[in-house]
């Protein structure tokens, strides 16, 4: 990605096909590698300020502390745009996948099947899938 942001920088582009604000932003992960980039995400641009979302209050005073080398990796990386700032903003905290329950107490699916013997086939198959 660092490539192609040099890149980018150096080609007169229209601003509605790549903008600058995209430039800086596609720039981030590249700069900071992969593990950093894995916690981090480089949210919106405000003049010469890039915004970047991080995962919590620990990353945060982290990358405050190495904000010098970033940004000597990041403008490398632009040639041409430069960031003077770098904010660290807490992100908003991922979900996680949220798991339906499929059987319920009140709504036993194996109640439908008429035979008795096939019924107890289902719920226990069923058990030992769930288990």
């Amino acid at each position: 990605m660092e490539r192609a942001a040099k890149l980018f920088g150096k080609m007169k582009l229209p601003a509605a096909v790549v903008s600058r604000e995209e430039v800086m932003c596609a720039a981030w992960s590249g700069a900071v590698g992969k593990k950093i980039a894995a916690h981090t995400r480089a949210a919106a641009v405000a003049g010469s300020r890039l915004i970047v979302d991080v995962e919590d209050a620990v990353w945060q005073k982290q990358l405050y502390t190495l904000s010098g080398q970033i940004l000597t990796r990041l403008n490398a990386a632009l040639d041409g745009i430069t960031v003077t700032e770098l904010s660290f903003r807490l992100a908003v905290p991922r979900r996680l996948p949220q798991f339906e329950h499929h059987l319920a107490a009140s709504q036993d699916e194996a109640e439908g099947i008429t035979d008795p013997v096939l019924r107890r086939l289902y719920r226990s198959s069923r058990k030992k899938a769930l288990a």
